[in-house]
């Protein structure tokens, strides 16, 4: 696997997302139609998947099977889908374009927007609960992994302190906080549950990956921040500076461009070391860090 070049193996790994997205949606025909419309609307047809990517990329480290683990991307790929028609409301952050297109409540209106969330969230643990993917202790974990990653203590608990930051000068150690459970804990749980859905990982070897994710959540986070202030709404597919608009902390902000940049480089290494324990297992792992961390949109 690991030999097929990484651009074809991410645009395979994009498509079979993709798919099985698609099968597991409600049809856009079935009642509630404008609904499921919505939902396959703000889920379909964009976005890079890396969460996805990261769930079959650490799945080859335990020996996951590959209809396990589309499940289990589906699963990490509607809780980001829900986060992001929520982030989007005018009550969030109130924008108007999302990957390229309106956001949700723009397309449709903002109380079916926030009954797509809500529903993409119920139908993320009905698929990760609704089929054996594991043995019963391990699947139990994965759900309750999930679970913790996307509430209060996690996805929902880091919106509330980006919301509360608004205007507020944060420590890096704050901003830091903020987003390993706003941005990371959505992309450690997608790497911790690739690996889970296969054969158990030893202790130390489960420490170096949770590593690998946490250091691996935070550059995608100052990437983020990067792009936000230099890339233009065009190349993002969405609207570019609006945290320096609404005024909200950044690293950018907070360290400066070139200092971000190299901050972002140092996370990339201390993620990259994370992972020499694997070997080549890593692979795709490995090449997933340098395209989060190289990325232009």
């Amino acid at each position: 696997m690991s030999k097929i070049s990484f651009t074809i193996w991410m645009a395979d790994t994009q498509n079979r997302v993709e798919v099985a997205l698609a099968h597991n949606l409600p049809a856009a025909d079935s009642i509630p139609g404008r609904l499921h419309e919505a939902m396959r609307y703000a889920t379909l047809g964009g976005g890079k998947r890396v969460r996805p990517l990261l769930v079959f990329a650490a799945g080859e480290l335990s020996g996951a099977p590959p209809a396990t683990l589309g499940t289990v991307a589906c699963a990490v790929e509607m809780i980001h889908a829900y986060s992001l028609v929520h982030d989007d409301l005018p009550c969030m952050d109130n924008d108007v374009l999302r990957r390229g297109r309106p956001t949700c409540h723009i397309e449709f209106d903002e109380a079916t927007a926030l009954l797509v969330g809500d529903s993409l969230q119920t139908l993320a643990f009905e698929c990760l609960a609704g089929t054996k993917l594991a043995d019963p202790a391990q699947q139990l974990e994965m759900i309750a992994l999930l679970a913790h990653a996307s509430g209060s203590r996690g996805m929902a608990g880091g919106q509330a302190l980006d919301l509360a930051a608004v205007g507020a000068p944060l420590s890096q150690p704050e901003l830091e906080l903020m987003h390993a459970l706003k941005t990371g804990a959505l992309i450690r749980a997608a790497v911790l549950l690739g690996a889970l859905a296969g054969q158990p990982l030893a202790t130390e070897e489960r420490n170096h990956l949770d590593r690998f994710a946490k250091r691996a959540g935070l550059l995608f986070q100052v990437i983020d921040d990067i792009l936000d202030c230099t890339a233009s709404t065009a190349t993002l597919g969405k609207t570019a500076g609006k945290d320096e608009a609404a005024a909200k902390p950044t690293y950018v902000s907070l360290l400066g461009l070139e200092t971000a940049r190299h901050y972002a480089e140092e996370l990339r290494h201390e993620a990259l070391a994370a992972l020499s324990i694997f070997g080549e297992r890593a692979t795709r792992l490995t090449q997933l860090a340098d395209f989060i961390c190289h990325r232009q949109f």
